[in-house]
């Protein structure tokens, strides 16, 4: 009797782990950089010192077809990796992890190692992990797994964070769907700047009001009160 609950649960546990899969959109991983992720700040999304942007390690560099020309940037992403197609075998069993878009997946880069037969190119779906997030779901023989994807929402501690990069460009860093549908910047005649307006491209519409001082400078960030949430 035991044997016959114990075979039912694993059967019970792979559908449910098919039904994962099935909801997610196939594509591949590998990693890059160093293991403390040093070697992924900057790219380019612009975001420069991850840490101090608020992404951290948990990160990624996203191939063409996800890039989507930066309007990508900043977006969330759930990896599961899928033992159920070849290289599999590499994958850490019933793990995921959520990271965020912060660079561009070169279109030709060096196979780390095994499963080197997996296909990628810039038209497929390829996630490049920082390692200490791809290590979390992959093991580090393998160098590339298999994986089912989703888009999610994004956590982010605090306000919306507003950084002046240079005379065209100004970075957020958002919640919610993660990434910026539109802006609208308003000065007067004091130099403040006076009203952002954003509209994530979840849809959510947020005016920010006087977040920047006369004062301000190129290369500096500017912290808010809120956020979005969808």
């Amino acid at each position: 009797m035991a044997s016959k609950s114990l075979t039912l649960s694993t059967l019970i546990l792979a559908a449910c782990l098919e039904l994962t899969a099935a909801q997610g959109s196939p594509g591949t991983a590998t990693f890059y950089g160093e293991a403390d992720g040093s070697g992924t700040m900057g790219g380019a999304c612009g975001y420069g010192n991850l840490y101090d942007a608020g992404y951290g390690v948990l990160n990624a560099a996203l191939s063409q077809t996800l890039f989507n020309d930066g309007a990508s940037c900043g977006q969330c992403y759930l990896i599961t990796c899928d033992g159920s197609r070849p290289g599999g075998e590499y994958c850490k069993p019933s793990t995921s992890i959520t990271v965020s878009a912060t660079n561009l997946c070169p279109a030709n880069y060096a196979l780390p190692t095994a499963a080197a037969t997996l296909p990628r190119s810039p038209g497929r779906p390829h996630f490049d992990m920082a390692q200490l997030a791809w290590e979390h779901i992959g093991v580090y023989q393998a160098g590339i797994i298999p994986v089912v994807y989703q888009q999610v929402e994004c956590s982010r501690s605090g306000g919306v964070r507003f950084s002046i990069a240079g005379c065209n460009y100004f970075l957020l860093n958002l919640g919610g769907s993660g990434s910026v549908g539109a802006a609208w910047i308003k000065g007067d005649s004091t130099g403040w700047i006076q009203i952002f307006a954003v509209t994530s491209t979840g849809g959510q519409y947020i005016q920010f009001l006087n977040v920047v001082p006369a004062w301000w400078q190129f290369g500096e960030t500017y912290t808010t009160n809120q956020n979005f949430y969808y």
